[in-house]
């Protein structure tokens, strides 16, 4: 099933279902006005969405209109709560390495993850708008999933059948301010920006063989300046699953329905010249840190800049056969004006 979130209806939108193909939609009012309703109440709402995410496959839904994902927010336009792991081993060992530090060996077995902010989202359309350029703006993509209630300390397998939804993200980082804030040792806020989710959420079993052991076992597609930038496949070189991630932040604490969980850049192991960069005949990056750091463990120096307003970032997935899951994350760096 694929559920999406129109910007129509107030600061929370409206919740619509969304056609296999992401032709059609059909919002659901009397199931649920808005995403979080639904998964507050998901074991009598499920059941009902599904049945018009039926019908709309079957071109039989009597209240079907155009989808059109430039209209739509991310699916929670806000949530009560939003952590950000770093299931990809290879970035922290990449990160340490370009710093000549060592991963400590709890990192292999304790997985890092960091509280964002959840208030405000922006959507997949929405531009990447921040104050300046010198603040090095990183785009991160990754993929993430959202919950229902989790019981503290729950087991892997508790949090595994917790998933009710999974999507893309675009968790913007401002490469320039973290140093100062880890120097703290309090961890990240002013480099962590508003992210942006995909257009649609889709349940685990939409996404078939490609959803095995809490992994999504395909290619991660990042355009930079509508040229190809990254491929990673997500299901590899992912050390937690996200069945681990959600246990982890269970741990000390119960998870409300509608919190998001993230897996960090997604990154695959690979050699040749900087990583290697697809041209080059390798993944590439979901982010330009990586490269950056690829460029300072060969050259000594990032070569790479970051981005500068008027970049475009695309990050989407599609299926064996083409076809987009989530729609695209589709985004702009722009300099912020208040409205």
């Amino acid at each position: 099933m694929k559920l999406a979130t129109l910007k129509t209806g107030g600061r929370d939108g409206t919740l619509v279902v969304v056609s296999r193909d992401l032709v059609t939609c059909q919002a659901v009012p009397k199931i649920a006005h808005t995403l979080q309703a639904a998964l507050d109440d998901w074991d009598h709402a499920e059941p009902q969405l599904r049945k018009i995410y039926e019908r709309l496959n079957a071109g039989t839904a009597d209240k079907a209109e155009s989808f059109i994902e430039e209209e739509c927010h991310s699916p929670l336009p806000r949530a009560y709560q939003w952590c950000d792991g770093s299931a990809y081993i290879n970035h922290v060992e990449l990160v340490r390495k370009a710093r000549n530090a060592e991963v400590p060996a709890s990192f292999y077995s304790d997985p890092l993850m960091y509280q964002g902010g959840s208030d405000r989202f922006v959507g997949p359309c929405d531009p990447i708008a921040v104050l300046s350029e010198d603040w090095g703006v990183d785009l991160e993509a990754e993929v993430a999933v959202v919950t229902g209630d989790v019981p503290m300390g729950a087991s892997v397998e508790e949090a595994a059948g917790a998933i009710r939804l999974v999507m893309l993200v675009n968790d913007v980082s401002l490469r320039n301010l973290i140093p100062n804030e880890l120097a703290k040792g309090f961890g990240f806020y002013q480099s962590k920006p508003a992210s942006a989710f995909s257009p649609v959420a889709v349940t685990p079993d939409e996404l078939g063989e490609a959803w095995v052991d809490s992994k999504l076992h395909l290619p991660i597609l990042v355009t930079l300046n509508d040229q190809p930038f990254g491929r990673p496949n997500a299901g590899e070189d992912m050390t937690f699953s996200f069945a681990r991630l959600v246990a982890h932040a269970a741990m000390t604490r119960e998870l409300g329905a509608g919190s998001i969980i993230g897996s960090g850049t997604v990154s695959n192991k690979q050699g040749g010249l900087h990583g290697s960069s697809i041209e080059n005949g390798g993944v590439g990056y979901c982010c330009l840190a990586e490269v950056r750091m690829y460029e300072t463990i060969e050259g000594g120096k990032p070569q790479t800049p970051f981005l500068s307003f008027g970049d475009t970032v695309r990050i989407e997935m599609v299926d064996a056969g083409g076809a987009s899951i989530f729609g695209a994350i589709d985004q702009e760096v722009t300099r912020y004006h208040r409205k």
